[in-house]
């Protein structure tokens, strides 16, 4: 095999590789040898099958695969023998015709940047902790409750925490002109007064009135207001309450419980299992926390970092098309993939840097972490069982669960040689959003 090696810019490469045909033709032979063996064809005997039928039937397909497994295998071989680490998969051009004896083909690719010397002995980073106190597990025992609290309609004034159903029309002028949403007549919608998801404009105007009354009010709609008609937009609303319920909560009894799927054990055990649940969610939050605080000190200390545009390209549509496809569920537009070129910028850089610590310090995969992540995230599940199987039959899912453990021990290991300052938290700091 001959290799020639081109610069086409920083990062940019062209290979030329040349192999000798008669590995490409003995493999097709032996292919074809294969599949008159193997074949079933209407007309011909098993093994009996002609080989210029075969090379009629099947020759194309044959040649197409052994090329590929021919540039697959000699490709690798090549960028090994160069010391090259491409970043994506090549552009591959060739006629795949042998020629003087050798199948030639070119591959274009971008490198990964040799990055040097990691040092992060000066990043100054912030590792939280926290626990789980009774009071937590309280909380999290009167969500619970809530999220399984029954309705009752109630004849008196609507209050905070009542279930109000109302039609509401809404009118004004900005500086696109007058407006009215609908164009005629009322939407009919419902929300728990103080929740804000109608406005607290609306529901506070709700509160204090009766089924049948009507209100007026001005409401300024937020930007993400769930109807687009009226979001940023300043309205005067008349709404009519046609419904009112009030919540009636469960009682933490046996039959509460046992929702849960716990038969045995009663209060003590379903507190024990709240609490288990809530320390497995804290202890991802801090995770997550510790490699957010992390791999952003890196990327920002490392700024001039050349890298591939491909990565930067591909990230940028990746966010993009998940935007485009979660305004479309909300009936909005998203921006296009230049509006996130900054953000993959800085997720490239962010896995270039910590590829790089991994390679450069011998941090290896630790299988038993992969193996206790994935047992953690199955246990939210019914039938966590199920889900651990699904990801050791997927290797995509499995190939995205081992990076997210590997970017994790990376950052492990960065806090472990940084300067870190530790802060306590309480559970509901720890787990808000950073």
């Amino acid at each position: 095999m001959q290799v020639s090696v081109e610069n086409l810019g920083k990062l940019e490469r062209k290979l030329t590789v040349r192999v000798p045909a008669d590995q490409y033709e003995s493999q097709v032979k032996a292919r074809l040898a294969e599949v008159a063996r193997s074949v079933r064809l209407k007309g011909f005997r098993p093994g009996k099958i002609p080989p210029k039928v075969i090379e009629q039937r099947f020759g194309s397909q044959v040649r197409g695969e052994a090329i590929s497994e021919l540039i697959r295998n000699s490709f690798n071989e090549a960028v090994g023998k160069e010391n090259l680490r491409p970043a994506m998969s090549p552009e591959i051009d060739t006629t795949g015709v042998p020629t003087d004896g050798q199948i030639e083909y070119t591959a274009k690719f971008e490198v990964l940047p040799e990055v040097g010397t990691i040092d992060v002995s000066q990043l100054e980073i912030t590792k939280s902790s926290a626990n789980v106190s009774d009071a937590d597990v309280d909380a999290m025992i009167e969500t619970l409750r809530a999220q399984r609290r029954d309705w009752a309609p109630v004849e008196r004034t609507a209050q905070a925490g009542d279930m109000a159903l109302f039609e509401y029309s809404a009118q004004g002028a900005d500086a696109s002109g007058s407006f009215r949403h609908p164009a005629e007549g009322t939407d009919r919608v419902g929300t728990i007064i103080g929740s804000g998801a109608m406005t607290t404009g609306i529901e506070d105007a709700l509160i204090g009135h009766a089924t049948g009354d009507t209100v007026n009010v001005e409401v300024d709609f937020p930007a993400d207001f769930r109807e687009p008609a009226l979001a940023s937009r300043r309205a005067q609303v008349e709404a009519k309450l046609i419904r009112l319920q009030e919540s009636k909560l469960p009682e933490v009894d046996d039959t509460f419980i046992r929702a849960f799927g716990i038969s045995d054990g009663g209060i003590e055990k379903f507190r024990s299992d709240v609490r288990a649940n809530l320390e497995r969610e804290l202890k991802g939050m801090l995770s997550a926390r510790l490699k957010n605080e992390v791999v952003g000190k890196l990327v920002d200390a490392y700024p001039q970092i050349d890298l591939p545009q491909g990565m930067i390209d591909r990230e940028a549509q990746t966010l993009a098309q998940q935007a485009q496809e979660q305004a479309r569920q909300q009936g909005q537009v998203a921006p296009g993939p230049e509006a996130y070129a900054e953000i993959a910028r800085r997720r490239v850089a962010a896995g270039v840097l910590v590829g790089e610590i991994a390679r450069a310090n011998n941090i290896r995969l630790d299988n038993r972490r992969v193996a206790e992540t994935l047992a953690s995230f199955a246990s939210t599940y019914e039938e966590p069982e199920r889900v651990v199987e699904l990801y050791q039959r997927d290797p995509q899912l499995m190939s995205g669960l081992q990076s997210r453990v590997m970017e994790d021990q990376v950052a492990d290991w960065i806090a472990d040689h940084a300067k870190v300052t530790e802060q306590t938290l309480s559970f509901g700091e720890a787990m808000r959003p950073t």
